[in-house]
């Protein structure tokens, strides 16, 4: 048996393989409150090492998609509640992570109709949103025009995370993952292109532009602990209308040096090249390594032979697989027996109910269509 499939420690937890679940959006909550059939369907995947769950909004303001759950009431906290415990029933591991989508987001969806709020005013060209259209009904948008945060108002969002992590606890989480990645609130700090700020949050220098991201970590290790606290990055990625610049790799350098030395659970990272991005170089990844010291996990385009060469090398930690699990609930024993994987009905990916949710069945031996 390769190291894929062999016992994993993350922090205070016991994971029964090196697999992580990645963050799928599915859009099965109309009303944000998680429920009995999210339950299921996590449950359902709790033979992964790891689960991280769907993005979860910390606040009304950090929604950019229809029907997502939220952390921020305590009926939501009690929803999740329901999650943790199906999960923790099959005796898995199961982290939230938490979402602000800062400008990817559209007025139809946010409060009072008011516009989204981003570190910068500048528009996320050729990128949608999920929001209500011209004649209300649910579907693609543009991303609306932004509103800058002013300097309280970040620190007023540092805050909504750490009150979002202290509500993952209260819901039975084993931890959070700051969503960081994508194009989403935090990397529009990250990236110079994006931001234009003028304050202490400004894209000019290394320590400035990832001043946000590192206080948002801070304040989530001070409500929960480091070994609870997780983020996600996407370096070379441009969803989001996130454009390329020079010191893009030093930047995730230095992010690495920063989250090593707080001792975080992991550090997750994306590479966006199955979604149309730029491939993350390999001695970046080499790179990263070498600086942070603590458990690295990546996603994008994993399979098996991938997951466990660079398992083997050391290059990474943990392997995550996304869409995979949304056909295949039982991905862990597949892979490891080489079964066949199930593809799913990508009509069927955000909104609805249990059909392409959690009527997915296990393999039972017969051909796979």
């Amino acid at each position: 048996m390769t190291l894929l499939f062999k016992p994993f420690t993350l922090g205070e937890r016991q994971l029964a393989n090196r697999i992580a679940m990645a963050p799928l959006t599915r859009s099965r909550n109309p009303d944000g409150v998680p429920n009995d059939l999210n339950a299921l369907y996590y449950s359902q995947r709790a033979d992964a090492g790891l689960i991280v769950t769907e993005g979860t909004v910390i606040s009304p303001s950090a929604q950019g998609f229809l029907f997502n759950p939220g952390l921020y009431t305590p009926q939501q906290v009690q929803g999740w509640r329901k999650v943790t415990d199906a999960v923790h029933a099959k005796g898995g591991t199961i982290f939230t992570q938490l979402w602000h989508v800062g400008r990817v987001s559209h007025v139809s969806i946010q409060p009072g109709g008011i516009q989204p709020v981003s570190a910068t005013s500048q528009v996320a060209k050729d990128t949608k949103a999920w929001g209500y259209t011209a004649d209300g009904t649910p579907g693609a948008v543009d991303a609306s025009a932004p509103r800058a945060l002013t300097t309280g108002e970040v620190y007023g969002v540092i805050a909504d995370f750490a009150e979002a992590a202290a509500n993952a606890l209260e819901a039975g989480f084993d931890g959070v993952e700051l969503h960081g990645a994508n194009g989403y609130l935090i990397e529009q700090f990250l990236n110079p292109t994006v931001n234009d700020r003028t304050d202490e949050f400004s894209g000019d220098t290394l320590a400035s532009r990832t001043r946000f991201a590192l206080a948002a970590i801070d304040a989530v290790v001070a409500r929960i602990g480091a070994h609870r606290t997780a983020i996600r990055l996407s370096p070379y990625g441009g969803l989001g209308d996130m454009g390329r610049y020079a010191d893009l790799e030093e930047t995730y350098l230095h992010l690495a040096d920063e989250l090593s030395r707080r001792n975080i659970a992991y550090v997750h990272l994306m590479d966006q090249s199955t979604r149309g991005s730029s491939a993350m170089p390999d001695d970046f990844l080499a790179s990263f390594r070498r600086r942070f010291k603590g458990v690295l996990i990546l996603a994008g385009g994993m399979t098996r032979a991938r997951a466990e060469a660079f398992i083997a090398d050391g290059v990474i930690d943990m392997a995550a697989f996304g869409e995979p699990f949304i056909a295949n609930p039982d991905l862990v024993a597949r892979l490891r027996n080489d079964w066949p994987l199930a593809a799913s009905v990508r009509a069927l990916h955000y909104g609805g109910g249990a059909e392409g949710y959690t009527d997915y069945p296990a393999y039972d031996g017969r051909a796979v269509v």
